[in-house]
């Protein structure tokens, strides 16, 4: 039977729009229900992660057209949508993808390392569905380790480097006397709260109101910054009163139309939602400023140029990393037989101590066994030394097994 390969199968902001990345969103139920379904399917990895800026499935699969197909069936999306602005890796260049994509290296935002948050919640939902091997665990524990090294040990994150971040700028660089304007958040979800935060602490703003669809959600927030919560049945209300509202709501569909405001005064709205919270038909409202979340990626962060600096010493750590990766897949193709030819000369070993301690009443089997211990060490390290460099690996590999007499399953 085929060896089923590493697959990446993704969207991204590279080529697609958040409209189009919109189309291929995948809630936790969703992603759930396509694990699941892939599982039945025979696939033993599969992780999904889908965020603002991207969507990606990880697996280990024979056919990738399986998993565009779970992509397609669980969101908006198409193939041929795919096809157009998507992207599938395999083996090493999927591996290469996973490690620049949790390390905040292939973020819109340089640096960005609220990805490798999300790449741990989406690892952590594969593993309660049991559906992460050994291989996953190992590659996914790398990454991670490798994000936590360049944080600690380089510069690449230097400054706030989020999209949260990027609305704040904007709002810091665009709008005068920010002091006295009202700011309405809608949706305390994880880029909701990471802009709250962001609010806080680089505006002197004490206007700011909070609402989210369950309140008391919106009250924890609220209550570590000494902020106003409303009821999301006041929004309408609480609009009108606002300068600036930043939506960051996770609908479907679009949470604020033209229904919901009513206003003669100047708004900016920031759309920060994935798909678009924010009914476009607004544009068209000479009285609103509307953005959404590309466009607030695409202003150009000051310690952008800094953090570029730092990206060769950040390879140098994935490089590392990585490397230690590659020696544990490579000790897996011959660990198994290393370990089952350990068993088998211990059974050996054993053996003759047991005729030794008939033929002897003063037979040592502390010293017979510290030196069998010694020379069956000595002897498989050698083996596993030997295979490592061996060019006919598959075949001395057999050759082995076959003369120590191993079981292909030991």
């Amino acid at each position: 039977m085929k060896k089923p390969s590493l697959h990446v199968i993704g969207i991204s902001y590279k080529k697609a729009s958040a409209s189009i990345r919109g189309r291929f969103n995948l809630e936790i139920e969703s992603s759930k229900k396509l694990i699941l379904e892939a599982k039945i399917g025979g696939i033993e990895s599969i992780i999904v992660n889908s965020t603002c800026n991207r969507v990606e499935i990880y697996s280990l699969c024979n056919d990738y057209k399986v998993i565009v197909k779970l992509l397609c069936k669980y969101s908006s999306g198409t193939e041929l949508e795919l096809e157009s602005y998507g992207y599938i890796l395999k083996g090493v260049q999927a591996i290469n993808h996973i490690f620049r994509v949790g390390t905040g290296l292939d973020s819109q935002i340089l640096g960005d390392f609220e990805i490798i948050a999300q790449m741990r919640q989406s690892f952590k939902m594969s593993n309660e569905l049991k559906a992460i091997s050994p291989y996953f665990d190992r590659l996914f524990s790398s990454v991670m380790q490798a994000s936590k090294r360049i944080k600690n040990e380089t510069k690449l994150s230097s400054g706030a480097t989020s999209v949260s971040f990027a609305a704040v700028r904007y709002i810091l660089d665009n709008v005068t006397n920010l002091k006295n304007k009202k700011i309405l958040l809608f949706g305390v979800g994880k880029i909701g709260r990471n802009t709250c935060e962001n609010l806080v602490k680089h505006t002197s703003n004490k206007q700011i109101t909070l609402i989210n669809r369950t309140e008391d959600t919106a009250k924890k927030i609220a209550g570590k910054f000494k902020l106003i919560v409303k009821n999301i049945s006041e929004i309408s209300k609480e609009i009108s009163k606002s300068d600036i509202l930043i939506v960051a709501t996770s609908s479907s569909n679009p949470t604020i139309t033209e229904k919901t405001i009513s206003l003669s005064k100047n708004l900016l709205i920031l759309d920060l939602s994935i798909p678009k919270n924010v009914d476009e038909k607004l544009k068209s409202n000479p009285n609103i400023d509307l953005l959404d979340l590309d466009h607030l990626s695409n202003i150009a962060d000051i310690n952008l140029d800094k953090r570029k600096l730092y990206i060769p010493d950040a390879e140098l750590i994935i490089n590392e990393i990585k490397k230690d990766f590659e020696g544990w897949v490579e000790t897996r193709k011959y660990a198994p037989t290393v370990n089952a030819l350990k068993t088998k000369l211990k059974q050996i070993q054993n053996k003759k101590i047991n005729v030794l301690k008939k033929k002897s009443q003063n037979f040592s089997e502390e010293s017979v066994v510290e030196v069998g211990e010694h020379l069956i060490q000595k002897i498989t390290n050698q083996i596993a030394s030997h295979l490592k460099e061996s060019k006919e690996f598959e075949e001395e590999l057999e050759s082995i097994r076959a003369i120590f007499q191993l079981d292909s399953d030991e």
